[in-house]
């Protein structure tokens, strides 16, 4: 009994905490020697891969797969030939998506997240080339990933940013 059980107790009247001790006193339990397992510590570069991986899958949109279960890939019909051809992009719905319209747009995000992660890594670099080469493939990489983006969101929504 420390300061906080002294504290609680005292509101609690005397037959309860006979009652609750009752148990304790009436079992003998066994006095166990139990190792408590050691979990290695991961490494920061194995966590920060689990933490990327998993910023993929909640950008992509996983949780709206596995709720909505959309096709992993669209068709539409061909109106010279009749035939049908495969459509990657849900056009005309911004909050509905194919399977593989979600992982490319993560693909993308992702893309530009590497580019910006390489961006704050240039301090940390150690000679002036290798500043330059964080910096112009971050740089590479987070405008890629924005253009690509503004791409694929033109293709889902015909007429974005289109000015008339």
């Amino acid at each position: 009994g420390g300061i906080i059980s002294n504290v609680t107790m005292e509101f609690v009247p005397k037959a309860f905490q006979d009652a609750m001790l009752l148990p304790t006193n009436l079992i003998r339990f066994p006095n166990l020697r139990l190792k408590i397992p050691r979990i290695p510590t991961p490494s920061a570069g194995l966590v920060f891969a689990a933490l990327f991986f998993s910023y993929f899958l909640v950008i992509s949109g996983i949780v709206y797969d596995v709720i909505i279960e959309p096709p992993g890939i669209g068709s539409t019909q061909d109106p010279v030939t009749g035939q049908h051809k495969p459509q990657a992009f849900l056009q005309g719905r911004i909050n509905g998506q194919y399977i593989i319209e979600g992982l490319s747009a993560g693909f993308m995000f992702s893309v530009g997240g590497s580019g910006l992660i390489l961006l704050d890594q240039v301090k940390r670099a150690g000679s002036q080339a290798s500043r330059y080469a964080f910096l112009g493939t971050g740089a590479l990489l987070l405008v890629i990933g924005y253009n690509l983006s503004i791409v694929f969101i033109k293709i889902k929504v015909p007429g974005y940013l289109r000015v008339d």
